[in-house]
């Protein structure tokens, strides 16, 4: 046990950043999980979402800053460049052609004390490279899904959501599920999730390394992926994650329901098929709907790539689906569904019970993923093992993998 009641943290000098961080030795176990929720949630947030503000600059022009890019476009605000270290080759990118792109020695000093500079990097800790940025010069540096926070009624972006005091039942809620994780890895990262959402604090343990590259395919998932027949992909996008379950389940026949209600990325998700039926991608069937908790018409917004989804901003109206009524047997679950993966949970209680598939879904959408989805699942799934993992930075990335004990690898 690395913790033990009183233990202290070692806190991250961050004299002349505006977020704070904390570093702690080791993992939590379940005693000191408890201790830290209850200071997480005494504590008082000095941050809220931050109003666009002229002159507006990127830093970052990797998938987030192109996503940045669009997003100010759909709400009718410009930026006055982007910067990025890969400015030279980004130069080139046609997606950037009338765009300045600006290496961060090229700044002029007075941009750097005038304009608010929005950062667009999910994939690295934020508050160490804030450090670097207002040590370079920078007055007023804010990740940018804070400043899309403002902005919900017009744009359904909702990564920058924050959270409120936990009531004293959601508080004992919250803690049953830091209690029902498998792994102090988990409860180290549920805490690390808590922290940001909560205080918009950076907190990070030993042992407990945030990881892009294996999202949706942590080891504790792909040691079982051999007990899978059927792959069911719901929010598939443009087919990355079903490209992944082919490279990871190696050559073999596996059958995939792919559903995307977008029809761009559906249509992309087409174009990667070829692909994809080149590697051993076995039976793959692309279903254009949206999984709910019930069937009806909701509105949805489209053509946002990755960010579309259900909700009342969007002009097109789409017939929603409940997992239960498409009748499937999927051996593995994944939802990415911008934060409908609750109510889609619920609409397949009894395809879960039934076939008690592995199952991995986002929960950092929106405040359902504090302790309701993990909640719904642990309720709903005896004998199972549950994990939560981080994959990307600023309290997104966050997932809940549930993983049948009948389908565990024995080590």
């Amino acid at each position: 046990m690395f913790y033990h009641q009183g233990a202290r943290s070692q806190e991250v000098a961050q004299a002349s950043a505006a977020h704070g961080a904390l570093h702690f030795p080791g993992l939590p176990d379940g005693l000191a999980a408890q201790e830290l929720l209850r200071r997480i949630n005494n504590a008082t947030c000095r941050f809220s979402a931050r109003p666009l503000r002229d002159p507006l600059v990127l830093y970052g022009a990797g998938d987030m800053g192109r996503l940045a890019r669009d997003y100010l476009r759909s709400i009718g605000h410009d930026f006055a460049f982007v910067v990025d270290r890969n400015a030279v080759a980004l130069r080139n990118d046609a997606f950037w052609a009338d765009v300045q792109v600006l290496h961060p020695s090229e700044v002029p000093n007075d941009m750097m004390r005038s304009a608010l500079l929005a950062v667009s990097i999910a994939t690295t800790p934020f508050v160490p490279l804030e450090t670097a940025l207002r040590e370079a010069g920078w007055h007023d540096v804010v990740p940018f899904y804070d400043v899309a926070e403002s902005y919900r009624e017009r744009h359904p972006l909702s990564n920058g959501w924050f959270a409120e005091k936990l009531t004293s039942e959601e508080l004992a809620r919250t803690t049953k599920v830091l209690l029902g994780w498998e792994d102090d890895l988990s409860r180290a990262h549920h805490l690390q999730f808590l922290a940001w959402r909560r205080l918009r604090e950076e907190w990070t343990f030993e042992g407990a390394p945030v990881t892009g590259d294996d999202r949706f395919f942590i080891p504790e998932i792909r040691h079982c992926l051999n007990a899978v027949s059927v792959f069911v992909d719901g929010g598939a996008h443009d087919g990355s994650i079903t490209a992944k379950l082919v490279a990871n389940a190696g050559p073999r026949q596996t059958a995939i329901i792919a559903i995307e209600p977008d029809a761009k990325n559906a249509a992309a998700f087409s174009r990667r098929l070829a692909s994809l039926d080149a590697k051993g991608a076995g039976d793959v069937t692309l279903l254009p709907y949206a999984l709910d908790s019930m069937e009806h018409e909701r509105c949805f917004h489209n053509g946002l790539g990755y960010a579309s989804q259900l909700s009342d901003t969007g002009r097109e109206h789409v017939r929603t689906v409940t997992l239960d009524s498409l009748a499937l047997s999927p051996g593995f679950l994944k939802l990415h569904l911008e934060g409908a993966e609750l109510n889609a949970l619920r609409g397949g209680s009894e395809t879960l019970q039934r076939h008690r598939p592995i199952v991995a879904v986002t929960t950092y959408h929106n405040s359902d993923g504090l302790w309701r989805t993990p909640e719904y699942l642990m309720e709903q799934l005896p004998a199972y093992r549950f994990f939560m993992r981080l994959h990307s930075w600023c309290g997104t990335g966050a997932v809940v993998y549930a993983v049948p004990q009948e389908k565990v690898r024995i080590q």
